[in-house]
C-alpha cells in the first residue's frame, strides 16, 4: 500500500506500506499519519498548525491494483481555530481511480478574502460619508428652530454609528484573531441598519416623505434584509459562500444613501 499526501502539485508527505517507511518534504517535519488507522480505511493526515499551510490537499492512495483520491481544502474556520500545538487532521476516504471528491477538513483561515474584507468595509463607510453629505445639506439648507432638536439627535446618533463602523472594520480587517473578525463583522452588518432610521429622519427633517423617498427607504430595507441574510447564512454555513449577498446587501444600502443625497442635493 501506497499513502501519497501532496499540496498543490508538491508532495508532502509519502507513506511506503512494504516496508513501513515514511518519507516527509522538509517544510512538513510534523506530516504523519496513524498506520493502525490506514489498515482501517482511514488515511488521515496529521501535522501541527504552524505548518499546516493553507491549500488544496489531495491524497492518493495505491492498494494493489486499486487506486483513490481524495481533495481537501485547507482554510480558517472563524468558530472553530485549535489550540496552539493542536493537529490538524484530514479524514479522506480512498475512492475508485479517477474518481474525486471534495470535504472540509480542518479549518484554520479567515472567512473572507482580502478583498471581499476591503468591500465589507468600504461600502459602509461611504454609506456613513453619504449620511453625514445629506447632514451638512440639512444644516445649512433646511435649519429652523424646529428642526434644531432633529438635527442634534441625528448628529448624535450619526456620530455613534460611525464610531461602531470604525471599531468594526478595526476588528475585521487584520482577520488574525477569529473572535475579533466575527465581532467586527457583527458590529458592522448589525449597526448599519441605523442608517435606515437617519435617513428616515432626514426626509422627514426636511421636506417630509414622497413616493421617491419611500422607494429609496424601501430599497434600503431590502439592502439590508440582503445583508442579514448573507450574515446569517455564513455564520450557519461556516463557511463565506454567501459572502457576496452580504457585501450585495451592503453596496444597496450605499447606494441608497447616494440617492437620498442626490434627491436632497439637486431635486429638492
Amino acid at each position: 500500500m501506497y499513502v501519497k499526501w501532496k499540496l498543490n502539485k508538491t508532495y508532502i508527505f509519502i507513506y511506503d506500506g512494504s516496508k513501513n517507511n515514511s518519507t516527509v518534504e522538509t517544510n512538513f517535519t510534523s506530516a504523519k499519519i496513524s498506520v493502525s488507522d490506514l489498515l482501517k480505511g482511514d488515511a488521515s493526515l496529521k501535522m501541527e498548525r504552524q505548518q499546516a499551510v493553507l491549500g488544496n490537499y489531495t491524497c492518493e492512495v495505491t492498494e494493489l491494483s486499486r487506486e483513490g483520491k481524495t481533495v481537501i481544502e485547507l482554510k480558517y474556520r472563524m468558530d472553530s481555530i485549535p489550540d496552539q500545538g493542536s493537529d490538524c487532521s484530514y479524514h479522506t476516504t480512498p475512492t475508485p481511480a479517477g474518481d474525486e471528491k471534495e470535504k472540509g477538513g480542518c479549518k484554520l483561515a479567515s472567512w473572507f478574502s482580502p478583498n471581499e474584507k476591503i468591500l465589507i468595509v468600504i461600502f459602509p463607510i461611504l454609506a456613513i460619508l453619504l449620511f453625514w453629505g445629506k447632514f451638512g445639506i440639512l444644516t445649512l439648507k433646511y435649519k429652523s428652530t424646529r428642526t434644531n432638536k432633529r438635527i442634534i439627535l441625528l448628529l448624535v446618533a450619526g456620530l455613534v454609528l460611525t464610531v461602531i463602523v470604525v471599531v468594526g472594520a478595526i476588528l475585521l480587517i487584520p482577520g488574525e484573531n477569529p473572535v475579533k473578525s466575527a465581532s467586527g463583522l457583527g458590529l458592522i452588518v448589525i449597526s448599519i441598519g441605523t442608517l435606515i432610521l437617519l435617513q428616515y429622519n432626514v426626509f422627514m427633517t426636511a421636506f417630509g416623505m414622497t413616493s421617491f423617498t419611500i422607494a429609496i427607504l424601501i430599497t434600503q430595507v431590502l439592502g439590508y434584509v440582503l445583508a442579514l441574510v448573507g450574515l446569517c447564512l455564513c455564520i450557519m454555513a461556516c463557511e463565506p459562500v454567501h459572502g457576496p449577498l452580504l457585501i450585495s446587501g451592503l453596496g444597496i444600502i450605499a447606494l441608497a444613501e447616494l440617492l437620498g443625497l442626490v434627491y436632497m442635493k439637486f431635486v429638492e
